[in-house]
């Protein structure tokens, strides 16, 4: 267990966060979520030693071992098995089968694990030293973003890896749908303060956007208040039969603090522009046929029509052919054999993450975006700039001091320089948060025009796929339905046993599978459980709203009678409606704290409630 008390840590003026406690306790699995650049990877470095916070301090138990996965390249070894079998404790250092299994479910094949490590790609390294880590079972291991080097099988395989770790994990990752199936806790970076809870992203998310609609709302009714009283202390100041009820509110006023307006955080924003197209088809591909060398064909003989709605979703293992897909439909490469033939009015757009590297160094933001097109004057790329988070004098950073993130969102805004029909995006996720992840989603909903897409993210794919390019078996194929109708018929044949403690056994007997009739028993008694736990309260809060309301008008009356009183000069009547208005305002006081306390309540137990209703759904998969 680590315990973390009043952590702050900050770089110059910027405050990441600020006397922050937090536990991780024993055998949890926990999600770290906050927008980019809110010290999420500082966390963790200050968490491994990398790094030191301001003040604070961090109860480590003794002999208790933190894994963090480098970045940095140091083999030693000459193969790959070899540089894998230093990651074994030495106990089990005669365990090399640990050490093949998980090459093997992070994406390394038998040929691989004779190569030396350091002819690996940048991608294959990071897993290298990933499997060392996952070899040495520390007590915590860290994972920052542990999915960007990894495809879409190796994915999964982690996935199913971690959800049986015995011990704790700390992870942070953009996508949402690996973080939710893992985690058993969420703390998330917000406002540079840190919450933890128990449960899933949604239901973190949920709760920051329901306390702070409480909190705003608390924020106005409040400054109503106070603006009440100050008028009705500036109106009676001078009668003199009515100072005592003027110093009571003036000493009310006294007590009352002001909520700060919660500041609005910078997102993405933006829409694709769409080109009108008129025709039934927007390309045929007949039988395409690619490879970089004649002993390995990528593809071959690939026949695919486009539609100007499609959403295809391109998915499969790291090299094995889809960013060459892109590319050839992109025009970057030139097909062996077969054609592209695309429709006279077709536009497309081109969105690659090792496009970054065309951006010139010495621009800055604005004019990579300004010189994309000749119809895009200085405003237009000021605009662009802004959605893309670059607003007032950001837009006037140099390419060459910006993080990969940030060249990426330059990136997508030269692609909304051009009116397209034809999206072409690979893996546009990666360097997002999740924030941006949920914008991209809504742009590509949005995008009237046909969209080609390749991803790892099973959150993107359940979202948007209605037809799948495959790449499995050495071979590719068209599937047709969507992504969860090709995991329930085809699948990735996933069997790779995960638990570490004891090697795989041919033999031992597998659970009974739930049938799919008593899934939906268990469905529909939860959504039962759910409607007669929620109910009472749903209804209580539904007239807690009416009642809120009500006084809220009739304070308003009486403040208007009041008004009337005072021209009148009726004291006695004054003193009166004086009463009604406090008694009022403490109704209202009284119900509206009652009512957050019940919307709290809901959102939690609705949130257990879907809990139990996801894990039947990923029972049913």
């Amino acid at each position: 267990m680590i315990s973390v008390d009043n952590l702050s840590k900050s770089f110059g003026a910027s405050v990441l966060f600020q006397n922050v406690s937090f536990k991780i306790n024993r055998r949890e699995r926990v999600g770290l979520v906050g927008r980019n650049g809110h010290g999420k990877t500082t966390l963790f470095r200050i968490l491994s030693g990398q790094e030191e916070g301001d003040s604070g301090n961090i109860a480590i138990p003794k002999n208790y071992r933190i894994g963090y996965v480098k970045q940095e390249i140091g083999f030693t070894g000459k193969t790959v098995l070899e540089e894998g079998i230093k990651g074994l404790l030495e106990d089990a250092a005669s365990h090399y089968w640990k050490v093949e299994k998980i090459l093997a479910g992070l994406g390394f094949s038998e040929e691989d694990l004779k190569r030396s490590p350091k002819d690996l790609s940048g991608g294959f390294q990071v897993r290298l030293n990933l499997t060392k880590e996952l070899l040495s079972e520390p007590d915590l291991l860290l994972l920052d973003e542990p999915t960007n080097y990894l495809d879409i099988t190796s994915i999964r395989w982690i996935k199913r890896f971690l959800s049986q770790w015995p011990r704790e994990v700390f992870i942070i990752t953009h996508d949402r749908t690996f973080m939710d199936s893992i985690v058993t806790h969420v703390l998330g970076i917000h406002r540079k303060k840190i919450r933890k809870i128990t449960g899933n992203t949604e239901k973190y998310y949920r709760q920051i956007a329901l306390e702070e609609e409480i909190y705003e709302k608390t924020r106005i009714n409040e400054d109503k208040h106070r603006r009440e009283i100050e008028e009705f202390v500036t109106r009676f100041r001078a009668k003199a039969r009515l100072a005592g009820l003027v110093q009571s509110r003036v000493k009310t006023l006294s007590k009352l603090t002001r909520r700060e307006k919660l500041e609005k955080f910078k997102s993405l924003g933006f829409l694709f522009r769409s080109k009108p197209f008129n025709g039934k088809i927007l390309s045929r591909i007949n039988g395409l046929s690619f490879g970089y060398d004649a002993s390995h064909q990528l593809l071959s003989d690939l026949n695919l029509t486009i539609g100007p709605k499609d959403r295809i979703c391109v998915i499969g293992r790291n090299g094995a052919g889809k960013t060459t897909f892109l590319k050839l439909l992109g025009g970057v490469l030139t097909p062996d054999n077969g054609q592209i033939d695309f429709h006279p009015e077709v536009a497309y757009g081109y969105f690659e993450q090792t496009n970054v590297k065309t951006l010139e160094d010495e621009k800055t933001i604005e004019e990579e975006i300004l010189y994309t097109s000749p119809d895009i004057d200085r405003q237009v790329a000021r605009n662009i700039c802004g959605a893309m988070m670059f607003e007032g004098d950001s837009a006037l950073k140099k390419i060459s001091v910006l993080s990969g993130g940030e060249k990426s969102r330059v990136m997508l805004g030269k692609l909304l320089c051009k009116p397209i029909n034809l999206l072409l995006l690979d893996e546009p996720s990666n360097h997002f948060d999740m924030e941006s992840c949920d914008a991209m989603l809504l742009a590509i909903d949005q995008f009237d025009g046909a969209v080609i897409m390749v991803t790892h993210n099973e959150m993107f794919l359940h979202a948007i796929a209605e037809r799948l390019i495959v790449f499995k078996n050495d071979g590719v194929s068209i599937f047709e339905g969507d992504y969860q109708q090709f995991l329930d018929v085809e699948g990735w044949g996933e069997d790779v046993e995960t638990d570490l403690s004891v090697k795989k056994e041919t033999n031992s007997e597998k659970p009974a599978k739930i049938s799919k009739k008593e899934i939906r028993r268990l469905r529909s008694a939860i959504i039962s459980e759910r409607g007669k736990v929620l109910k009472s309260q749903e209804t209580r809060i539904d007239e807690l709203e009416k009642i809120i309301d009500a006084n809220e008008n009739y304070l308003q009356e009486l403040n208007g009678k009041m008004q009337s009183a005072t021209e009148k000069n009726d004291g006695r009547l004054i003193s009166n409606l004086s009463q009604k208005i406090h008694q009022c305002q403490i109704d209202i006081d009284r119900d509206f704290e009652e009512f957050e306390v019940l919307s709290v309540s809901v959102e939690t137990k609705r949130s257990a409630f879907d809990r139990k209703l996801l894990e039947l759904d990923e029972m049913e998969c």
